[in-house]
């Protein structure tokens, strides 16, 4: 990305809310949604001009785009193991559990809820690929993201 440091920001008519990330360098380190445009957001970036085209349909695993989390280490397991889902793929809290080798599926699915809570980059991180997680995106947002893609 090589952008400077800032907050970008612009209004999405698919989700009635503003989609804003705040980048630092080449890391993005927040997603979040908004109603309204920050004063002193940018309404220009690579970054949502991509997020703008995977909400028009576009398919994108964001794969390639650097992250800076600033969670603690056993967040970090939990919310890497969801950036591996696939567009279109969904997953449990349990089988997110079973994946992670330091985590017991049957006595940590609270962490994995607490995790995806507090996940700080939505989409980038999808969240909302997990059927019976919480989000860290506002449900109404959840949802159009679950609709977008087919789950």
């Amino acid at each position: 990305m090589s952008e400077a440091a800032g907050i970008y920001a612009r209004e999405s008519d698919y989700l009635d809310r503003c989609v804003q990330v705040g980048i630092a360098g080449d890391r993005v380190l927040s997603v979040s949604f908004p109603a309204s445009l920050a004063t002193d957001a940018d309404t220009e970036h690579p970054l949502l001009d991509r997020l703008f085209e995977y909400l028009a349909g576009a398919p994108d695993e964001f794969d390639d785009i650097e992250l800076a989390l600033t969670i603690p280490t056993d967040q970090r397991a939990v919310l890497d193991a969801v950036r591996e889902l696939a567009y279109g793929d969904q997953t449990t809290v349990e089988q997110l559990a079973r994946q992670i080798p330091t985590l017991d599926a049957d006595d940590d699915r609270d962490h994995v809820r607490t995790a995806l809570d507090e996940n700080p980059i939505p989409i980038l991180i999808p969240d909302h690929r997990v059927r019976d997680g919480p989000s860290a995106a506002p449900p109404k947002i959840e949802q159009k993201l679950r609709s977008l893609e087919g789950l």
